[in-house]
This record gives C-alpha cells, structure tokens and sequence, in this order.
C-alpha cells in the first residue's frame, strides 16, 4: 500500500519514496531532509516496527500524517493530522486479514495525492513529462512531426501529368495514396486507392485523364506541430488510414499512416 501511495504520488508531481519501518530504524532514515513529511500506514496503530521509530522522527522534527484504524493508538498521538481508516468489520470471513481496511487506506494515498496535484497546479503537460514511456504520455506529447515521412518517401504528382503517372507514384509511395500538387507545388488535392476504384466503376480506361481531374480538392490535412492523437481522431472521424502534412506555405511535406499511429504507441 504505502509503495502505492508513494508511486501515485510521484507521478502526480510530489516526490515520494517508500520506507519500511525496519529498514528505517537501521540506517536508512538518513533519507529524510528538511521539510519532509511521513505518512505512516498501521491499522492498529500499534505496530511495533512502526512505534520503535517514532522517537527518531520526533528529533529530527518530521511531521507525521497517520492513516490508521485507532484514533487514540500510539501513532495517532505522535502525528499532526490523523486520517482514519477504521472499518465496520473486514470482507475477511474471519474478520481478521485486512481486506476493507487496506482498500480504505488506499483510498486516503490517492486522495492525498489529488489535493497535492490541485495544490500544485498540475497539468496535463506536467503528468507527460513524468510519462514519457507509456501510452498516457506519449498521447500527450507525441506529435506528428515525431512519425511523420519526409521528403522523397512522400509521393507526389503534378496535377498536370496524367493518371498513369499518378499510380506509378502512388504504388512507388505504398501509402495508397498520391499528393496532387499545383506548379508552385502546393496542395492542390489527392487521388487514392479507393478513388481509383470508384473511377473505374464508371470508366474502364481513365488512365489518360489528368490529375486535375480526378483528384479529390480539399483533402484532409494536419500540420507537423498537432499532436498524434489528433491525427488518429481525425482518421477514424473520416474512416482514412493517411493524412497529408503541410507545412506553413502550403505544401505536402510529410504523410502519416495509421500504421505509423499503431506502431507508435499512443494507443
């Protein structure tokens, strides 16, 4: 439980570590420092390993917070603030093994730990900070420009060349899809696979035809700075599996995948 509390904690923006009571009296209190609090678990609170170090921490003047199941234990008398966790009976049949009561502690840890992240104002952006290998992190922070294809793995094709050119792009890319540019090389539109089929749905040779006129105008894009997670959205909005990035001038600098999203870790 206390290693519980004291992980919640940390990831919340308050340092804090774990100490077993036995390991505390044989040296390893010098891990304390000036304006350190203890918060100290025992539902009895009359733990001997707890008691045996409660003089120490009164000289070297550590407040202490107990979360304990005895307000007028040996522990609650030591402490500036006691926090119960007394229970009614325990879901143990015996009534014995700590069951309801160590759920009750746990829930003063986080409690604990949220009003710390209040005080503290803690943000969404601080949390990643602290989160960079996991999921909730990397959807805060993992951005596109961090997947995305550049330069010459971006297929593209000038909206003046002709439709078999724009597959021969399109394949060489395997993103199933081509960027049509204009002669400033801007975005101009895009042609996939599946628009491909629906063309030949009503034309049985179109491979003639120019860009400009079977590309798809308006296509949807992303910029580099948005983050991944938006990315996804936008893809499972509009059922796509590709997006365009542009850059500030308006042209097709990059393209991600949803493979790319999957592969990434961001969900």
């Amino acid at each position: 439980m206390g290693q519980k509390i004291a992980a919640t904690m940390s990831s919340m923006g308050t340092p804090a570590v774990f100490l077993h009571p036995v390991e505390a009296a044989h040296g390893d209190m010098g891990i304390f420092m000036k304006g350190d609090v203890v918060i100290m678990l025992s539902q009895s609170g009359e733990t001997e390993e707890v008691i045996n170090i409660l003089p120490a921490l009164g000289r070297l003047n550590i407040p202490i917070i107990a979360i304990t199941g005895k307000k007028n234990s040996s522990l609650a008398k030591s402490s500036v603030c006691v926090l119960s966790s007394s229970v009614k009976e325990e879901a143990c049949p015996l009534n014995l093994a700590p069951t309801c009561s160590t759920t009750v502690q746990l829930a003063l840890g986080d409690a604990l730990s949220v009003v710390l992240l209040k005080m503290k104002n803690f943000k969404k952006e601080d949390f990643a900070m602290l989160h960079p290998g996991g999921s909730l992190g990397k959807k805060l922070v993992l951005k596109v420009k961090d997947i995305m294809h550049t330069g010459e793995s971006v297929p593209k094709i000038n909206k003046g060349a002709v439709l078999k050119d724009g597959l021969l792009a399109m394949t060489e890319g395997r993103f199933g899809c081509v960027a049509v540019t204009g002669e400033n090389g801007k975005l101009a539109g895009i042609f996939t696979d599946g628009d491909l089929r629906r063309l030949l749905e009503k034309q049985a040779n179109p491979f003639m035809l120019k860009m400009s006129e079977v590309m798809v105008k308006n296509p949807k894009i992303i910029s580099e700075g948005e983050l991944v997670i938006k990315a996804l959205g936008i893809m499972e909005e509009k059922s796509i599996t590709v997006l365009l990035v542009l850059s500030k001038d308006g042209r097709p600098n990059g393209i991600i995948h949803l493979h790319d999203i999957l592969k990434s870790g961001v969900v």
